[in-house]
């Protein structure tokens, strides 16, 4: 078993056989994708990745992410904080077959060439962890946009069927 930081490409069959484990920060700045959706790309992720052998003898991934990210709150617009946590529960596969074949407790990790990058693989979790609508619990938004204007321009305007009201009182007296 080995630690260390995270590195920039791996290779998960040679790592899984020394059940290799790395952990420490992500920079957002280096994960385009996943700050497209965030407010700006300042701070880090802090992630712990293992590399191991199940008992099926599958070459697995599994691993932990978290973080506080910014993101735009969709009541007020405003910035706000947001904990992300993502877990990685990945098995490697060479083939599409032996992608459709693995237990479905794992997502597949199909393997293009011997090494991968492990930043996009991490960035892929988080963006699935992210809230759908951010929020802030005690948002003070303006409900009331332009409700004062138009009961204004409504006390000033007369009604237009006032004058069948009047014809129909004439009509009643009659």
């Amino acid at each position: 078993m080995s630690y260390g930081p995270l590195p920039k490409k791996v290779d998960p069959r040679k790592l899984a056989e020394r059940e290799a484990v790395f952990k420490g920060p992500a920079a957002i700045a280096d994960m385009p994708r996943l700050a497209s959706f965030l407010v700006d790309d300042n701070g880090t992720i802090d992630a712990e990745v293992a590399f191991a052998k199940d008992e099926q003898g599958l070459r697995v991934l599994s691993g932990t992410m978290s973080g506080t990210v910014s993101m735009t709150c969709q009541r007020c617009l405003e910035p706000v904080s947001v904990e992300i946590e993502a877990t990685l529960n990945l098995a490697v596969a060479l083939t599409e077959e032996q992608a459709q074949n693995l237990p479905r407790y794992y997502d597949p990790l199909i393997m293009e060439a011997d090494e991968i990058e492990l930043l996009p693989v991490i960035e892929d979790e988080l963006m699935l962890s992210l809230p759908l609508v951010p929020y802030h619990d005690d948002c003070s938004i303006q409900t009331s946009f332009g409700d004062v204007e138009t009961a204004r321009t409504q006390e000033e305007k007369p009604n237009p069927f006032s004058v069948l009201a009047q014809l129909k009182a004439k009509a009643d007296k009659s």
